[in-house]
C-alpha cells in the first residue's frame, strides 16, 4: 500500500436539484464506508464529509466546497488524492479502482 487513502464525500443536507430520487450525500458517506470497509477489510483507509456550505477552515477542503458550488457540481461529490472520482451518484467500480491504484486488495 502506498499511503493510507483518504476519500472524500462533499455534500449538503439538501440533496442536489439534479439528483432527485437519489440518497443524500451523508447517505452517500454511509454507504461508500460501509462498503470499501468490506471491500478492503483490515486496510486502513479515511473516509470524510464534508459540508459544501460550512466547510472546514482547512484550505484544501474549503477552496473544493467552493468549487464544487460555483461550478455547479452535482453532490455529493466523491475525491480522493484531489481527483473526482464520482459526482451526483458515485460508481463503487471507480472508487474501488482508485483504492487499488493504492495498493488496497480486496478480498
Amino acid at each position: 500500500m502506498k499511503k493510507e487513502a483518504e476519500i472524500r464525500v462533499y455534500g449538503a443536507e439538501q440533496i442536489c436539484a439534479s439528483c432527485v430520487n437519489l440518497p443524500s450525500s451523508k447517505e452517500t458517506y454511509e454507504w461508500l464506508k460501509a462498503a470499501v470497509s468490506r471491500k478492503f477489510p483490515g486496510q486502513p483507509f479515511t473516509i470524510r464529509y464534508i459540508d459544501i456550505f460550512n466547510p472546514p477552515e482547512e484550505s484544501e477542503a474549503k477552496a473544493f466546497s467552493e468549487r464544487v458550488v460555483e461550478e455547479d457540481l452535482f453532490y455529493p461529490v466523491v475525491t480522493m488524492d484531489g481527483e473526482i472520482i464520482g459526482e451526483g451518484n458515485p460508481k463503487l467500480k471507480d472508487v474501488y479502482k482508485k483504492m487499488e491504484e493504492h495498493g488496497y486488495r480486496p478480498e
